[in-house]
């Protein structure tokens, strides 16, 4: 029994989908991909799983951009927090509280607890 499957591939160079996909197929990373066939596989696995993965679960590439979005979030915190230095510690904290009392004017000012917890959070960061 032969396991080998064969067909043609067209790839139409006169329109920007042809072109670009002839482009990722030229400039593979050949130590990954050896042949058309073994990237051709692994592009059609991969889109037909993520297809999978979408019909099983319909928000997932939302959740996937919101998550992409707080990690940038995250990180640009995270530079900024060491790139200014403990001295703007005080300055976030002060804008936080300036924030909430903004927000809700008929709220407490922080509690010691609530202050550190603040704190304990931003140094996670």
């Amino acid at each position: 029994m032969n396991d080998l499957f064969k067909t043609t591939l067209r790839i139409n160079r006169a329109t920007p989908d042809g072109l670009r996909a002839w482009a990722y197929l030229k400039n593979r990373d050949k130590s990954k991909y050896r042949s058309y066939s073994e990237a051709i596989i692994a592009a059609v696995n991969g889109f037909f799983d993520r297809e999978q993965q979408l019909c099983n679960d319909p928000y997932l590439e939302t959740r996937e951009k919101e998550d992409a979005f707080l990690r940038r979030v995250l990180d640009t915190i995270k530079v900024g927090m060491q790139n200014s230095g403990a001295g703007s510690l005080g300055a976030l904290v002060a804008l936080l509280q300036n924030t909430q009392s903004a927000t809700s004017p008929d709220a407490a000012p922080m509690t010691d607890e609530e202050f550190d917890t603040a704190m304990d959070f931003i140094n996670s960061l």
